[in-house]
């Protein structure tokens, strides 16, 4: 199959309040317009150092979002461009996304939080007990500039789809507590991204409003 026939198959698959992000690392440029050539425009990296060549070199329509892990002192690359971070996974990352925001005058830049779901040592992100404590702090109110909309995580790599099922049902809890709850007021809270090419038919079971997909497009 072709890229475009693997994108057109997922699609198929997914209702209309779920988003597609075509994820590009490790694949061409090339590869990318194959995508972008199919109508696809949303496509996530996980390295800065991958993204921003990719940024340069492919049309300027493509919507670029940074979903792995981003170090503070890379912030200040992507803050003028990424229409998205999905790995906010610290305090002290966003206070630097904000500080960014701020020095280079970009008014608003949607972020989520990354969830700690898995229990694997690999991944990054606040636990959903430290989420809801930071999330009553002063510091929700002082933010100008850096949007919190939604959430993000990853499942256990593992074969067992239970396992990953009661993980996404975790993700959706808190996320539906959160909008319900301190974000109860802002319409803007609205993102669960979850579910990758082995797992994402699960995530969309669970509500998620994006999947991050690599391998099933681009094998």
């Amino acid at each position: 199959m072709s890229i475009r026939e693997r994108l057109e198959t997922i699609r198929r698959q997914l209702p209309k309040t779920t988003k597609l992000i075509a994820v590009s690392k490790y694949h061409t440029p090339e590869e990318v317009m194959e995508a972008y050539d199919a109508g696809h425009r949303l496509f996530g990296e996980n390295r800065v150092q991958e993204l921003l060549p990719k940024r340069e070199a492919l049309p300027k329509d493509i919507e670029w979002h940074l979903i792995g892990t981003l170090q503070r002192n890379k912030v200040k690359y992507v803050v003028p461009f990424v229409s998205m971070i999905h790995s906010i996974d610290s305090v002290k990352l966003l206070k630097e996304v904000e500080k960014e925001c701020s020095k280079q005058g970009r008014k608003e830049l949607p972020v989520l939080l990354q969830i700690h779901i898995s229990r694997e040592e690999t991944k990054h992100g606040f636990s959903p007990e430290e989420v809801k404590k930071f999330l009553t702090t002063e510091l929700l109110s002082e933010l100008q500039y850096t949007k919190i909309s939604g959430i993000m995580g990853m499942a256990s790599l593992t074969d067992d789809m239970d396992k990953v099922e009661n993980e996404f049902a975790e993700m959706q809890e808190l996320f539906d507590e959160l909008r319900n709850g301190v974000f109860k007021n802002s319409p803007s809270f609205s993102e669960l991204s979850m579910g990758m090419t082995h797992d994402y038919p699960i995530a969309v079971k669970h509500g998620a409003t994006i999947i991050r997909v690599g391998s099933a497009i681009f094998s």
